[in-house]
């Protein structure tokens, strides 16, 4: 659960990644053209879709296999954890409200990816993915201003307002619509780098058409407010996520809203949302939480910061004069600005500071102290204090965590404390949840690491495999499987292991389908 140096962070340039991304877009739109043309009547809101969920799929998972690889693409457990809190109420909420039935619910990906990026951005691409930056966790000042965001973009995608919008243009040429997309996404990302990549003055002229219509995006605010209203959110964070970005798009015009160019805030839908809560205006504000006051600046910290800035963070000016919550995020901040500049002796410090301030053992803090504490656990890790770790992560030395970005610490902590007794039982443990949560690639990856530090190569070769699996990998994937083949055959076999070679032969013949109808797929748009 360590965070990365800033010093030795590879990362590619805007223009590079979004010609990667292109390239992507641009092949998927040479598959899906046929089946556009087969329905070309962009239908009614609330009516049946043009293009088939099978296929938005397709498409999506394309892009997702792209943006995997990206360097802005972050596994960062405690946000992770953040946001998969927010985002399963909202799922929950709208399959009960009959948004989302069991087809787009089992077809579709249902993902979201964080981007390392300082930019105040969500978006979703096709197929159920969505995507969060940094810059907009960093900005929220509550839990309901976010799950604003996600239920409005939620509900794009279970409107299935992308596959309209993309049918309208079933007419056009595969490279002008793939030219669209590209400039739709980079539009969402850079205004300069949707500039740079929107190819001829035809795609230039009709990028716009792919954009939402003012119809969706007030369907998608009434279906998205009924959401995370139905999800126990407060649907004031609606107001109050809008409100935000407009004034801070005012104030600083420099790129870092890309959000508003993508989602116009009009006043009609600004106006909407008010009316729509009209009883809530009288209640009291909604208050800052503690953790979520520290989860945001952790996000601050994380999303790319030059050293100078990095620096103003770690010793930022502390006053008694702040709130209690302000507080606490100055000095979460701080620490963590410390560990990632390897000063990690105020590092501690601070954490101790933090500590201090949330001592008092309220349900209010609670949540705030385990934050602390993990972030104490990446401190004791870097400074190579493994049992110290181990302390924080099980005290009593035999309990497994429950939480995943504890056990993910507590397996980073154990490939150092090799014979510490909770290694089984944690193998165990994400064993078992990699079952209920197979797409968990940073699980299967510490898993591999656990297996080969206990000798058990077959079983670290499968896991690795299966990493690249979730990650739509499917060459990478089918790479390590048959190097897990190979050592079976070699090797005189357990039955564990028996029970393992018969699992990565199954799993190889499947990957090796996909593979398949991926090559088939790329045969197609080369004829």
């Amino acid at each position: 659960m360590m965070v990365s140096n800033p010093h030795t962070r590879m990362k590619l340039s805007h223009r590079s990644f979004w010609l990667r991304l292109g390239t992507a877009v641009l092949s998927t739109s040479l598959v899906l053209t046929p089946a556009l043309a087969q329905r070309n009547e962009l239908p009614n809101l609330g009516g049946p879709e043009g293009l088939s969920a099978s296929a938005e799929r397709q498409w999506g998972d394309r892009i997702a296999r792209v943006l995997y690889r990206d360097p802005d693409y972050l596994q960062d457990p405690v946000l992770d954890e953040y946001i998969a809190r927010l985002w399963a109420p909202l799922l929950e909420a709208a399959k009960k409200r009959g948004e989302l039935d069991d087809d787009l619910q089992n077809r579709f990906a249902w993902r979201i990816l964080l981007n390392n990026e300082r930019t105040i951005n969500a978006f979703a691409l096709p197929g159920g993915y969505l995507g969060v930056n940094l810059g907009l966790i960093a900005t929220v000042s509550s839990d309901d201003e976010l799950a604003s965001v996600l239920a409005h973009e939620l509900s794009h995608v279970t409107q299935r307002h992308i596959a309209r919008s993309m049918d309208d243009q079933a007419r056009m040429t595969p490279w002008v619509i793939g030219s669209m997309i590209l400039g739709a996404i980079a539009a969402s990302h850079s205004a300069q780098g949707a500039q740079a990549l929107i190819v001829g003055g035809q795609a230039a002229a009709a990028q716009a058409q792919l954009s939402y219509s003012r119809d969706m995006e007030r369907e998608a605010d009434r279906v998205g407010f009924g959401v995370m209203r139905d999800a126990g959110y407060d649907p004031r964070g609606f107001v109050g996520m809008f409100g935000k970005l407009q004034q801070a798009a005012a104030l600083n015009d420099n790129g870092d809203y890309p959000y508003l160019r993508s989602h116009p805030l009009t006043t009609e839908r600004m106006a909407d949302m008010h009316a729509r809560q009209p009883l809530l205006r009288n209640l009291p504000a909604v208050a800052v939480r503690w953790d979520q006051a520290l989860l945001a600046a952790r996000a601050r910290v994380l999303a790319p910061n030059p050293i100078d800035a990095l620096r103003a963070l770690a010793n930022a000016p502390l006053s008694a004069q702040m709130p209690p919550t302000t507080q606490a995020s100055t000095l979460y901040a701080s620490a963590l600005a410390h560990l990632r500049l390897k000063d990690l002796t105020q590092a501690w410090a601070q954490s101790e500071r933090l500590l201090q301030l949330l001592q008092t053992p309220t349900a209010a803090t609670a949540s705030a102290q385990r934050l602390a504490r993990l972030l104490q656990v990446d401190i004791r890790l870097a400074q190579q204090h493994y049992n110290q770790a181990l302390d924080l992560l099980s005290p009593d030395g035999r309990s497994v965590p429950v939480q995943r970005p504890e056990r993910l610490a507590l397996a980073q902590t154990l490939l150092h404390v090799p014979a510490s007794p909770l290694a089984a039982p944690l193998t165990q443990a994400l064993r078992q949840y990699v079952q209920l949560a197979p797409h968990d690639a940073q699980v299967w990856n510490t898993l591999a690491q656990l297996y080969a530090a206990q000798q058990a190569p077959l079983a670290a070769l499968r896991a690795e495999g299966e990493a690249q699996a979730a990650l739509l990998d499917w060459s990478g994937a089918i790479d390590r499987l048959r190097a897990a083949q190979d050592l079976a055959r070699r090797t005189p076999l357990q039955t564990a292991d028996q029970i393992e070679a018969a699992i990565i032969d199954s799993r190889l013949r499947e990957l090796q389908q996909l593979l398949r109808a991926q090559q088939i797929e790329d045969a197609k748009q080369r004829s």
